[in-house]
């Protein structure tokens, strides 16, 4: 990667509280129109944040947000930021048909970048859903003029992941084409990789555990992939009734996301993924249909 660009990169996937999958089966799309919506205020108090912190980010926006906030994804773009595509109607990639996906990634890219008159370079899937099962959706992102791809999590987990995948940013090979993966952030322990990404890991780790985490990548010069919501800077967002387990992902450690953020963030060189572009001296991994390899020469 270039000399003059940092180590460390931030984002942010711009949703509603209830676009998120813990509540796919529990509000129905046809009732999003009906709930108030409360990620707006949070990504203007995130953008004056990210001021105050020194930090610019990627906001991998929906499009169903998008097509909603025109005024708002405006600012974000006028305030330095990057803007990206983070799907249309946050369905799993690998609950789609490869035409709907396409279809989905193409109206939502269409969506951002009509909204905020800025071009978008990059897309992050709902959940992290690029799995071993959906490499397919890689190459049609390619074909749909997309850069590069921040859909990957090099780690075994029940919803999503890749285990075994290059942990660092690398180039996909995808036939005649290609595209920059920046998989979700891990740290190395005893031979295994461990989430420290951000999201619900910065909430839901104990703050020692992650911050020792994040100073083990700091040490091993790392790519820091660090990503958040608008809704873990809301403790006050209705409580939707789920199984426990559900419930603990999503609610608990609301409270002390932003102090977490700005500890972690404040006075360091974070960018926008778009401008770690081009990955000259990447690591390639071949991609074919449902299989990729890490090229050797």
């Amino acid at each position: 990667m270039g000399e003059t660009r940092g180590r460390e990169s931030l984002s942010v996937d711009v949703e509603e509280y209830f676009h998120a999958t813990i509540f796919e089966r529990r509000i129905d799309v046809s009732e999003w129109d009906a709930r108030a919506g409360r990620a707006a205020p949070c990504v203007e108090r995130m953008l004056d944040l990210f001021d105050e912190w020194g930090v610019r980010a990627t906001f991998f926006t929906l499009g169903w947000f998008a097509e909603r906030n025109g005024p708002l994804l405006r600012r974000i773009a006028a305030r330095g930021h990057e803007l990206g595509s983070h799907s249309q109607m946050h369905r799993l990639v690998y609950d789609l048909a490869p035409d709907e996906f396409r279809e989905d990634a193409r109206r939502s890219k269409h969506a951002v970048e009509d909204a905020s008159g800025a071009a978008v370079r990059g897309y992050r899937a709902p959940t992290f859903s690029i799995t071993a099962r959906s490499l397919w959706a890689l190459r049609i992102l390619a074909e749909l003029g997309y850069e590069y791809d921040s859909s990957i999590f090099p780690i075994r987990h029940d919803r999503y992941g890749i285990p075994g995948f290059p942990p660092e940013p690398v180039v996909l090979e995808l036939g005649d084409l290609t595209l920059a993966e920046f998989p979700a952030s891990t740290v190395r322990v005893a031979g295994s990789e461990f989430p420290i990404a951000g999201g619900g890991y910065i909430r839901l780790l104990p703050w020692s555990l992650f911050r020792w985490g994040l100073a083990r990548l700091r040490r091993a010069n790392r790519f820091l992939n660090l990503y958040t919501h608008p809704w873990e800077i809301d403790p006050g967002q209705p409580r939707v009734p789920l199984p426990p387990l559900s419930a603990w992902r999503h609610y608990s450690g609301l409270d002390h996301v932003e102090s977490r953020l700005a500890a972690t963030v404040r006075g360091r060189s974070f960018q926008p993924l778009g401008e770690q572009l081009p990955l000259d001296n990447a690591p390639r991994v071949v991609v074919r249909d449902d299989v990729w390899s890490l090229r050797k020469d």
